[in-house]
């Protein structure tokens, strides 16, 4: 390390324990450290400074210079003579500067495991880390794990060098002493804590001597929930450093069978593909994620989500019963029920702080909501900040003309003014009780009111328990109220209890790009009532301890789970009836189970761990006795925490009521505590928000070369295009050869394939190296070259290029269309921004949307939407489709035997949206459109007289020009490569 510096100023802490020979330092009063005098003060050390330790304080900066000696070599004294009263020797400057960082490094994991079983629905994961100390001395081992907020944890441990340490699950108070001490200590005793939308962090650190090993292991279940049409099984994979042995194995074990499967990651890479297994059965799937080291698989750290989604086939019956070791669970969600019309009305916050962007999305998700409402429906709006207004005096039927005007106002709302809850609430309520008394509400219909808030009461009535009160009082169990809170600034404390108090639910909208999408899928949750007062009924002879067995409303795509224990001398088949109110009738549905049978099913120990579905019970009903307390008080309040605390203590779940005491070894921290975070005011307001950004590890590298003058790099300059440097600079001309225009040094000016019957039209002309090398020769101050909007390959010749400049355009263009390939795209373009506003590709053989604007890509199948940032990794695997996103942002939908489309965020010259068709062979006779023309006959003429980079080409009947220009290629990323194509306008 030649001529080395390190600046330190203030305070240097050194451990003498931890620092071996290359550097001598000598203090004293005035002391020399290799030539520079440094003043040393004898201030005493902050309190609590260890007397291992040595403290150096100095009001000067500290500076280090020297060469490296060799070994067993002595450095000279100064020339200063100075005596050295403490000699510290330091390991490396690197030590100084990046303890902790070495610290980490020592500690290696190698072996990295998560094992989830997904039984029925009830999801078992095991998350497993082997680490060993590498140092020479005592290091530290961090243990983090993410986990889904709705999961409980129920076991952690830590092994160390063969003593296991537990962790164990007490009631919350009992565990308040040792969680108070921690804190009085100034230790952080919290071990959980929420991190993002869906995820909670647990987090443990411990002692490691040299060499020794430690294993952690936290289990944690969870019963997965049905949302539009789907179960979700959300893992997280995050070592955070490299790993010799990295496994993650996923078994599902579905009784119905399972209907369709797909897995998301974002953190998988192409690299990484042939290290994920799927394999799947009728009524079972294995997918594993073993990366293997020979193929290189094992040299990037990971970080990000694993994400499995399926579901599971259903009939139009009363559900599937299923019965395990003396306990049973049904799921009901039938299929092919129509939905039943709804009385809806929106009350949408619009006092002053939810101006700017909040305000916005708001009206976005608004209109699109509004779009969805069915013919048979009836709605209003009711906007209030310290006054309250409506749209119209009375509901409206949802006829095109009543949406149209809807949304003209809803796009006119604005934010200012406080915050009047309670008047809003009561006036949504008076408008549905007018509808009602005029019999404009049709029979059989549901009502919703629809709350949308940021913040507290500010006018009127301000105190929360009031408006809880009176808001009940009005609604009287007629309708139900859902409330949505918007940011970190509102009570959801409130909003949740007001939900509850009147048959329906309350959701956080997080404040991100994605927040309009937010409030859209929660729409759709509720956008489709199937039955109302749901109701089960099991002989009182065959079961015990039912969990909750009747529900106000049951909705598409969503599901009614019910539990409980069979009776010791129960028949030896189950039956039930399941009773609910259809638009105009009532209906009931039975079904029954045997019990032999069920209880057979599950034995395959791969697939099941044991008494799940006691667990299940047990998890079900602990849930929904919290949800219970809620709405309730007093006694009754106290019997249902009752409950619930003896069954998180019996079956070991750390729930709101309990905690878990983690031990450690004698010497260290005493204890910690892991609590279950709840919802709560102004928690982790400043926490990322985005549920696909997880990375702390740069994958690849993204840095571009830099060049110092106009000659530096003039090949790179020249094959990645411009570069944008200030002042002239010297561009090399694209050689046509590379850049894929083949064909001998002598070639006509236009091509030798001939069309029969067309003498005087050609196929795929290409012009002479030296004619476009001469086209290419540019001024000594160049205008940037320009990506053109398109890049089109052309049908049978890869090496000719079409570049399309779109110049007119009036409202959403059909792109291109293929009916035998079932693809669909369509865009924006605006012609005065010279880009795409966005891009649309429907594949209508998954009914799935991709749509892809400046700020995201958002995927729409089964009315569920998720979005992506670009330039996040993705790899997305589903019966039909592969869809893959790389850090430079290119997004690619693929599949066997269909077109490639490829979607770009180009941030080089000529930035915007960006379109890529590959396998375009794959088009059939019947391609159309825009850009879906080209890929029928497209005939060449000859080239013009007066120039011969100027042709004509006929598609189907009209005739374009084309003129031979050098374009930028956007396919690769910025910066592009310079290609010579045919430009044509449209």
């Amino acid at each position: 390390m030649p001529n080395s510096h390190l600046s330190l100023t203030q305070y240097m802490f050194l451990s003498p324990a931890k620092v071996h020979g290359t550097f001598t330092v000598c203090l004293s009063e005035a002391t020399a450290v290799f030539g520079l005098e440094i003043p040393i003060s004898q201030k005493p050390p902050p309190e609590g400074w260890d007397s291992k330790h040595v403290l150096i304080h100095s009001p000067l900066p500290l500076k280090f210079r020297s060469n490296l000696l060799a070994p067993g070599a002595k450095m000279k004294a100064s020339g200063l003579g100075c005596t050295c009263g403490i000699t510290l020797v330091l390991l490396s400057l690197l030590a100084v500067l990046h303890a902790t960082t070495a610290q980490k490094n020592d500690i290696s994991i190698y072996s990295f495991t998560v094992d989830s079983k997904v039984s029925s629905r009830f999801a078992h994961t095991v998350v497993t880390s082997r680490v060993v100390n590498r140092a020479e001395t005592v290091q530290e081992a961090t243990f983090q794990v993410e986990l889904p907020k709705r999961a409980f944890i129920t076991n952690f441990s830590m092994i160390i060098e063969g003593v296991t340490y537990p962790g164990n699950i007490k009631e919350k108070a009992a565990a308040q002493e040792q969680y108070s001490a921690a804190v009085a200590r100034g230790e952080s005793a919290g071990l959980v804590k929420a991190t993002g939308r869906k995820t909670e962090q647990f987090q443990v650190s411990v002692n490691v001597a040299p060499a020794a090993k430690v294993t952690f292991e936290l289990v944690y279940e969870e019963l997965l929930k049905r949302q539009l049409g789907v179960y979700e099984l959300l893992l997280k994979v995050q070592p955070q450093q490299l790993v010799k042995h990295l496994q993650m194995d996923i078994h599902i074990f579905e009784p119905q069978g399972i209907s369709f499967l797909k897995t998301e990651s974002t953190f998988m890479t192409s690299e990484l593909a042939n290290a994920l297994t799927i394999s799947q059965n009728k009524t079972k799937a294995h997918i594993q994620f073993k990366p293997q080291k020979t193929a290189g698989q094992l040299d990037k750290v990971l970080d990000g989500n694993f994400i499995v989604r399926y579901d599971v086939n259903r009939t139009l019956s009363g559900g599937s019963i299923q019965i395990e070791n003396g306990y049973f669970v049904h799921y009901f969600a039938p299929e092919g029920l129509p939905t039943i019309p709804k009385n809806v009305i929106f009350v949408i916050d619009k006092s002053g702080s939810m101006s700017g962007r909040k305000i916005q999305q708001t009206r976005e998700a608004l209109i699109k909501i509004l779009d969805d409402l069915k013919p048979n429906d009836q709605f209003n709006l009711i906007s209030f900040s310290g006054d309250v207004t409506h749209w119209k005096p009375l509901l409206v039927p949802a006829s095109p003309e009543n949406v149209d005007q809807a949304k003209r106002y809803a796009a006119n709302i604005e934010a200012h003014g406080g915050t009047n809850i309670n008047d809003a609430m009561l006036t949504a309520v008076r408008l549905l009780q007018s509808a009602n008394q005029k019999e404009l509400l049709s029979d059989g219909s549901v009502s919703l009111i629809i709350l949308l808030t940021d913040g507290d009461p500010t006018v009127g009535e301000t105190s929360p328990a009031r408006i809880q009160k009176n808001v009940q009082k009005a609604i009287d169990g007629q309708y139900s109220l859902f409330c949505l809170g918007f940011g970190f600034d509102v009570s959801y404390v409130f909003l949740e209890k007001l939900a509850l108090d009147n048959g329906g639910l309350a959701r956080r909208i997080y404040e991100d790009s994605d927040s309009a999408l937010q409030l859209q899928d929660f729409y759709q949750e509720v956008a489709n009532p199937l039955l109302t007062a749901v109701t089960f009924e099991y002989p009182d002879n065959a079961v015990d301890k039912v969990s909750q067995d009747n529900f106000r409303l049951l909705f598409k795509g969503s599901e009614i789970v019910v539990v409980g224990k069979l009776r010791d001398q129960s028949p030896d088949v189950l039956s039930a009836k399941v009773r609910g109110q259809l638009h105009m009738q009532n209906i009931t549905f039975q079904t029954e189970s045997s019990v032999a049978e069920q209880e057979k099913e599950f034995q395959s120990p791969k697939y099941i761990f044991h008494s799940f579905m006691e667990r299940l019970w047990a998890y079900l009903t602990i849930q929904q006795l919290l949800e219970q307390m809620v709405s309730a008080s007093g006694a009754e309040k106290q019997a249902l925490e009752t409950r619930a605390l003896n069954l998180s203590l019996s079956y070991s779940f750390v729930t709101p009521l309990t905690s878990m005491v983690v031990t450690k070894p004698e010497g260290e921290q005493r204890s910690e505590v892991a609590e279950k975070p709840v919802e709560t005011r102004n928690k982790h307001k400043n926490f990322y928000t985005s549920h696909h950004s997880f990375s702390r590890f740069p994958v690849g590298d993204t840095m571009h070369r830099k060049t110092g003058g106009i000659y530096a790099d003039s090949v790179l300059t020249e094959r990645r295009g411009y570069r944008g440097q200030a002042g002239p600079s010297r561009r090399i001309p694209s050689d046509p050869w590379r850049d894929g225009l083949r064909g001998p040094p002598n070639a006509p000016l236009y091509p030798l394939y001939h069309t029969p019957g067309e003498p005087d039209m050609m196929l795929a002309p290409s012009i002479p190296g030296e004619v476009l090398q001469e086209r290419a020769k540019v001024t000594s101050s160049p205008a940037p070259i320009q990506a053109p909007p398109v890049i089109l390959m052309l049908p049978g010749q890869s090496v000719n290029r079409l570049c399309v400049d779109i110049k007119h355009s009036q409202g959403p263009m059909k792109l291109l269309s293929d009916p035998d390939q079932g693809i669909e795209v369509t865009g924006q373009y605006e012609t005065e921004k010279a880009q795409f506003s966005w891009i649309e590709v429907t594949l209508k053989n998954l009914q799935l949307q991709v749509r892809a604007s400046p700020e995201h890509v958002v995927v729409t199948q089964n009315r569920r939407n998720s979005a992506y940032k670009w330039k996040e990794t993705l790899f997305s695997m589903m019966p039909g489709l592969n869809m893959t996103m790389d850090k430079t942002g290119l997004l690619l939908l693929s599949s066997a035997d269909k077109v490639t489309v490829g979607l770009l965020p180009w941030d080089g010259p000529g930035e915007g949206l960006r379109l890529l068709l590959r396998d375009t062979d794959r088009f059939s006779s019947h391609v159309n459109g825009t850009l879906g023309q080209f890929y029928q006959d497209v005939l060449w003429g000859p080239p013009t007289e007066a120039d011969d980079s100027k042709r004509t080409l006929r598609v189907q009947g009209r005739d374009y020009s084309a003129t031979r220009l050098v374009k930028l290629d956007y396919q690769e990323g910025s910066p592009g490569t310079e290609i010579s194509c045919w430009s044509v306008e449209l």
